[in-house]
């Protein structure tokens, strides 16, 4: 009998790293990345994310984390993708490494983004859990460019780009909250500039992941 794995073949990528797991996340793992998000990711003060989801409350966060990660999982197809791995330690989640494409297949790029929990920040997890996707993106996907990006303010974000090797390649002006204009530091990597750590990230359903995200 088949299981979901053979359904939808993502569901098998697995990374590994010396602390943690990354999985793309299953139902399964909604209420605890929910739980999370709620816990806290950042001061209330100042908003890091382009879309300002975490001033929602509990309850609206709860559901529209749901919502988000079955809207972006239905729409992943050959080159054009999003994939969110739930960040484990010890099997509890902790937060989201997303990893995503548009067009994959002329322009082999890809792009990053991250939330963790607040009680697990400012231990090099952040680092951990981007360097993992990008070994896997660069390594066994054929990505030739990683693009990432921050608001102006946010040290803890661009530390992690500046230790994995990343080059600022531009600014932008974005609206965090309605009405507050920020300034995001674009930035972008090349597999020769990788700062690769010092350990070999472990892959599981690589193959198949392949075969579902490269066109």
């Amino acid at each position: 009998m088949m299981d979901l794995v053979d359904v939808w073949p993502v569901f098998g990528t697995r990374l590994f790293t010396p602390r943690l797991e990354l999985r793309v996340a299953r139902d399964e793992d909604i209420p605890g990345l929910a739980d999370a998000g709620i816990r806290g990711i950042h001061d209330a003060e100042r908003m890091p994310f382009a879309h300002p989801w975490t001033d929602e409350p509990p309850e609206t966060l709860r559901r529209e984390m749901a919502r988000y990660l079955w809207r972006e999982r239905a729409a992943v197809a050959p080159g054009t993708w999003m994939l969110n791995f739930a960040v484990l330690d010890d099997g509890v989640p902790i937060g989201i490494q997303d990893l995503r494409a548009v067009d994959f297949t002329p322009l082999r790029t890809v792009s990053t983004g991250s939330w963790l929990t607040r009680s697990r920040q400012g231990a090099g997890l952040g680092t951990e859990m981007r360097a993992a996707v990008l070994a896997f993106a660069f390594d066994h996907l054929g990505a030739e460019v990683a693009e990432s990006a921050a608001i102006d303010w946010n040290e803890a974000s661009l530390s992690v780009s500046r230790k994995l090797g990343y080059c600022e390649n531009g600014v932008k002006r974005v609206t965090a909250r309605p009405g507050t204009v920020e300034r995001e530091v674009l930035l972008r990597l090349e597999p020769g500039d990788f700062m690769r750590p010092d350990w070999e990230l472990r892959v599981e359903g690589v193959e198949a992941a392949r075969a579902a995200l490269v066109a």
